[in-house]
């Protein structure tokens, strides 16, 4: 009896469906709680600037994920006035270099954000900016020479636990990098007044087959 009650309780709490609504997961992004000393992230959690990395608020716990970085900016943005004030202090101190240095893959969250350019050990796997991939202070492949990215540009990134591949405006760029272990999230650095947005949904382009946005763990099972 007792259980007959509970039962029909539940379902007039679901709109008779007979499932308990999921509570809402928030939105992927860059996290605060997780980024270097002298890093800025504005929109939202969307756009790094400064000079260090951060990681996604979400590690990649699915077999497939697919992520976008939008290189904004390699020099300085005045459309961003957080970014703006800060690049003018640089210069100020006669320090600022509008070459731009940047880098996306994959971290676990024993990196040091503050270490720069990452790929130094095996807590990250990154493309750096020039179109190299680094792991362990080990070069594992590199984008041909005439398929640097650009600003302007979208660098999709794909993991799935072994490899990392790399998409340059939605074209694979064949140049697959493992090594990593562990629990791993998504990582960006910045420097020298490079701007990059996320794009963890509502990508520019269509992730490969089989790959997708980030779910949270919740969401998987």
């Amino acid at each position: 009896m007792a259980s007959s009650v509970w039962c029909c309780l539940r379902c007039c709490r679901d709109g008779g469906t007979g499932h308990i609504p999921l509570k809402e997961m928030p939105a992927v992004q860059l996290d605060t709680q997780h980024m270097g000393t002298d890093v800025v992230i504005v929109k939202n959690g969307r756009r790094i600037c400064g000079t260090g990395g951060c990681l996604a608020s979400a590690p990649l716990h699915q077999n497939k994920s697919y992520f976008e970085f939008k290189i904004q900016s390699t020099g300085k943005c005045s459309q961003c006035s957080k970014c703006f004030a800060w690049i003018i202090s640089l210069y100020l101190h006669n320090s600022v270099r509008l070459s731009g240095i940047w880098g996306i893959g994959v971290a676990t969250q024993k990196v040091n954000l503050n270490q720069i350019p990452l790929g130094r050990d095996v807590h990250s796997l990154v493309m750096r900016n020039d179109g190299a991939l680094y792991h362990n202070n080990e070069e594992k492949n590199r984008l041909p020479a005439n398929s640097l990215p650009q600003e302007g540009d979208v660098v999709g990134i794909t993991y799935d636990h072994v490899e990392l591949n790399v998409y340059l405006n939605g074209k694979n760029m064949h140049c697959p990098a493992s090594g990593i272990r562990g629990t791993v999230y998504p990582v960006v650095y910045v420097d020298d007044s490079a701007i990059l947005d996320c794009q963890f949904s509502e990508f520019y382009h269509t992730p490969p087959p089989g790959f997708e946005k980030i779910l949270f763990e919740q969401q998987i099972f």
